[in-house]
């Protein structure tokens, strides 16, 4: 027995404690570290993955948060550690939480019930029975009980013992700060509403006379109070076993209540008397718990204005004319009376209803909806039946009228200092009114701008195929203004963008005011402004017919052609006809302008540009020729202007139709939610379709023609020797193409840029943007690819056609002349021509490719030629002279690739002037002379071109290659 050791007497409970953590666990399955008792509660604050019993701490702590109030007590009982975890604060912050006080600001009815209930407890204090302070019970439920003994009808009752209202406050705290726990807050709360329950078994007709005995309180203070019975007698409380009763009861008194404001409400507005409907709507929306949808009283008051029975006074269709064009005067009025209405009574509804209530909203959204909304979609059925363009129209302008109710609705809403209204709110009334509308909309302006463009290229497709048909029948000469004709068509190219970026920035007019006016196609300065874009109406158009037969008619645009013109032809030659088109400055580059009087009339027989500054009008001639190509060669097809196959007649009218359906597709751009991306998505197609339209359809089939034509030129058909006109026409064509590249980048820039993040590269308008360069780029590269074939080979028949025979082997007694020949001068004129045309038309890069390709086939035509030659050593200074004047012009090109590779071509001469054949063969083996240029091999070619050949030819083999055909040679 020695080795037991001796039992000691052990205290199961302490003083006022709980249980020990091993008799409290002892139905656990697990042991667990004691806590710290809590400073606010005798009760132990339980870990979540503690067990009770079999089950989780949190578990339980769930039971708890469902369970109705009287059978927590029931639930408590079943052990010490369930009836510790009943006092659990997160048990009561749930149910605290859950009743709502605190969220729907209903604490003032509590804290007016308290005072009551003090000034009672104060009367009846002396009557009161003798009671035990709870604090000297050690008994579980201690902080619940009294005891006084419940009612007959509380027997059972849990919430029995929160009856008693002579409880005092000691009874639920639990000391100094226990009074902020969330379960002293309930037990407050349903102590003081308790004593309000009995009056729920009154008959319905008399619950709110017991509920609220005269002297009745105010009417915000009895809808406070009905409305915290409401949260109280909830199924997220359940304070008592009876509520579902009770809150059938409660809700009936509640509708009875609310009738009461209804009435009340009406007759006060029917008197005009505010302050009387103010009352009566906050009390109504104060009692309202928000269920069956519409606040009815705000509803009820809405539908009694009149505006909404007025529909039969305005005429949707009057926004048509006789002739079925858009004129919104109508809707303008009707609109001025929508706005009136929404000014009147939406700032009634600002001062009388509560501001959550959003009765603004509400009212706006209903008048939108049923008034508004009715006008524009009879409006639209009518548009519809006439065209897709007029149904496009009226949509962009119904919105906009409709859109004036923002403003006002925000104006509204600003003269009530508490009422704090986003201006998105006010957006989304007539962004929902119009969402009906909006998908066949977005459907639409897409077909519609692609049908557009079929069309518009069609048009252009059947001009030139008429034109060209035309072109076999032999018609007057005519001279076009084009880039080229101005003596500095970069200038002239700034003027155009400047024009065209002015004519971009002019102000669009979205709703049709004046009968028949469009809606995107901005003011008649923008008109006037895109009239002057095309430089083939910046001159003479000798031979336009008086009836508009220019070659390329506008047609299919009225509003852009001028005064009866056809499209951007203007006759200058006739009598009134002004050269005026834009007023360009001076330039730095540019030359002298000859002034000459208005009324002057001076033949114009080569391409001009005509200036105006201020009232005075001046011209300024070039040395350019018509280019117009003349065939001597009666079976030879006749070429097509090749210039004529581009025209910003059909790009500005690309753009012009593009412009229409962006800026209406703009007026929908802040449209919210799925509706926004698809009205993004819509500019960016928009513009995408403009792109592949110009650039597949217009320059990419233009320039191919172009290319074709060029490669189909024979120099020797045509007796013009100066210049090559297809090429002459090609550089036109490359004028053109790049004013519209830079069109493209300027409409970019100010339209869809604020749309779109431009540095994406993966956005498709980014991209598709990016294709159409490249394929202007590609185009221009093969087409300056055969220019430069055709520029050589006329080069090259130049310099064949006007060298003479003995050019380079003169008769000995002739004149020396050490100037150029005259085949040299006028091939070096023909490149310097068209070098210098090519200048502003595209980059700097393309430009010195040109040049270099350009150098490297006038060498080897240079050697072809010189080989063909019979040069005696009077020619030779001929032949210095006129690489002298090649390697000058390629000098003027500021290539130094192809300026090294001439000046070796230069030196190159020297072998035709030096007499003594040993000197020349050591000329010929010297291999560093012309930097590894030419091989002893070539120069040996040249200089079998001497007309000495045949005398100095074995000395230079000799000397050359040490070898006499006599001695070492022997032929058997």
């Amino acid at each position: 027995m020695d080795k037991f050791a001796t039992l000691e007497p052990v205290r199961l409970y302490n003083n006022g404690s709980a249980p020990s953590a091993s008799s409290s666990n002892r139905f656990s399955l697990h042991k667990s570290t004691p806590l710290p008792p809590s400073s606010h509660s005798r009760s132990k604050s339980y870990a979540p993955f503690q067990l009770i019993g079999r089950l989780p701490v949190d578990l339980h702590i769930l039971v708890l948060t469902h369970l109705a109030v009287p059978d927590i007590s029931a639930y408590a009982r079943c052990s010490r550690a369930l009836a510790n975890l009943a006092k659990d604060e997160r048990v009561w912050e749930a149910r605290w939480k859950a009743f709502g006080v605190e969220k729907h600001k209903l604490a003032d009815v509590l804290d007016a019930l308290d005072d009551k209930q003090k000034v009672q407890n104060g009367l009846d204090k002396t009557h009161a029975p003798p009671t035990l302070a709870p604090e000297s019970l050690d008994d579980d439920f201690g902080d619940f009980a009294s005891i006084n003994a419940p009612t007959a009808e509380e027997m059972g009752d849990f919430v029995g013992t929160f009856s008693t209202p002579r409880m005092p406050s000691a009874a639920f705290t639990q000391g100094p700060s226990s009074t902020k726990t969330y379960r002293a807050q309930y037990i407050r709360a349903h102590t003081l509403l308790k004593p309000l329950v009995p009056a729920l078994s009154s008959p319905p007709h008399a619950v709110l006379s017991n509920l609220f005995p005269s002297p009745a309180p105010s009417l915000r203070h009895q809808a406070h109070t009905l409305r915290l019975l409401t949260l109280f007698l909830s199924p997220l409380v359940k304070p008592l076993r009876e509520w579902e009763t009770l809150s059938a009861a409660l809700r009936a008194a509640v509708d009875r209540f609310e009738d009461g404001l209804l009435t009340a409400f009406d007759v006060a507005d029917g008197k005009g008397d505010e302050p009387g409907m103010a009352e009566a709507a906050e009390a109504s929306w104060e009692v309202w718990d928000g269920s069956g949808g519409e606040w009815e009283l705000g509803k009820m008051w809405a539908e009694k204005r009149e505006i909404f029975y007025e529909q039969s006074k305005w005429k949707p269709l009057d926004n048509f004319t006789a002739d079925s064009k858009l004129d919104f005067t109508p809707m303008d009025g009707f609109m001025a009376e929508i706005l009136a209405a929404l000014q009147e009574h939406g700032s009634r509804a600002v001062r009388v209803f509560p501001p959550d209530a959003n009765v603004l909203i509400s009212f706006s959204d209903r008048l939108a909806n049923e008034v508004v909304g009715e006008y524009i979609a009879n409006l639209l059925t009518r548009a519809r039946e006439i065209s897709n363009e007029i149904f496009l129209k009226a949509c962009a302008a119904s919105f906009k009228e409709a859109w004036r109710m923002v403003d006002t609705i925000v104006q509204v809403a600003a003269t009530r200092a508490d009422l704090q209204m986003p201006k998105t709110k006010a957006e989304d009334v007539v962004y929902r009114m119009f969402e009906p509308n909006m998908d066949e909309y977005l459907d639409e302006e897409v077909e519609y701008v692609k049908q557009s463009f079929e069309m518009t290229c069609r048009s252009w497709e059947k001009q030139l195929s008429e034109h060209r048909v035309a072109a076999g029948t032999p018609t007057s000469s005519t001279e076009h203004a084009r880039f080229l004709g101005s003596h500095n068509p970069a200038q002239v190219k700034r003027t155009v963008l400047a024009s065209f970026t002015d004519v971009l920035l002019l102000p669009v007019t979205i709703v049709p005011r004046a009968v028949g006016a469009a809606i995107t196609t901005g003011s008649s300065a923008a008109v006037q402004g895109i009239q002057m874009l095309n430089p083939q109406r910046w001159g003479a158009t000798g031979g336009t017919s008086q009836g508009g037969g220019g070659a390329f008619p506008f047609a299919r645009m009225p509003s852009w052609s001028g005064n009866g013109k056809d499209g951007y032809v203007r006759d200058f030659e006739k009598g009134g006809g002004d050269g005026m088109l834009f007023d360009i400055g001076a330039d730095e580059d540019e030359e002298e302008v000859v002034n000459e009087k208005p009324s002057e009339k001076t033949p114009r027989s080569s391409l001009t540009v005509s200036i105006a500054t201020d009232d005075s009008h001046s011209t300024a001639p070039t040395s350019l020729q018509s280019t117009r190509v003349s065939t001597p060669n009666p079976n030879a097809a006749p070429l097509d202007n090749l210039d004529l196959l581009l025209s910003l007649d059909t790009a500005l009218e690309l753009i012009h139709a593009d412009r229409d359906s962006l800026k209406r597709a703009e007026t929908f751009s802040g449209y919210p939610g799925s509706y926004g991306h698809r009205v993004r998505d819509t500019i960016e197609e928009i513009f995408v379709l403009l792109l592949q339209a110009l650039g597949e359809r217009h320059i990419k089939p233009g320039f191919q023609t172009a290319i074709e034509q060029m490669r189909s030129y024979k120099p020797a058909e045509h007796e013009e020797t100066k210049s090559v006109a297809p090429l002459l026409q090609f550089f036109e064509l490359v004028h053109i193409g790049d004013t519209m590249q830079s069109m493209i980048q300027v409409y970019f820039e100010k339209e869809l840029a604020p749309h779109i993040d431009k540095t994406d590269f993966l956005n498709p308008v980014v991209r598709e943007k990016k294709h159409f360069e490249d394929v202007l780029d590609d185009s221009v590269a093969a087409g300056l690819n055969a220019a430069t074939d055709a520029l050589m080979n006329q080069v090259e028949h130049i310099i064949q056609k006007l060298t003479k025979p003995r050019e380079y082997y003169p008769p000995d007694d002739s004149a020396l002349e050490l100037g150029p020949t005259e085949g040299c001068r006028e091939a070096i004129k023909c490149l310097q021509m068209h070098c210098q045309l090519l200048k502003g038309s595209t980059s700097k890069e393309v430009l010195e490719v040109f040049y270099q390709e350009v150098g490297i086939r006038l060498i080897a035509i240079l050697q072809k030629h010189i080989k063909r030659q019979i040069i005696s050593l009077n020619g030779g200074f001929q032949v210095i002279a006129d690489l002298n004047a090649y390697h000058g012009f390629i000098t003027s090109l500021r290539v130094a690739s192809i300026i090294s590779e001439f000046s070796y071509l230069k030196m190159l001469g020297h072998v035709y002037v030096v007499e003594d054949a040993k000197d020349l063969a050591q000329i010929v083996r010297d291999v560093t002379r012309y930097g590894g240029a030419y091989r002893p091999e070539d120069i040996y070619e040249f200089i079998q071109r001497r007309s000495d050949w045949k005398k100095i030819e074995k000395t230079v083999d000799k000397t050359m290659y040490n070898l006499s055909f006599k001695e070492d040679c022997v032929v058997c």
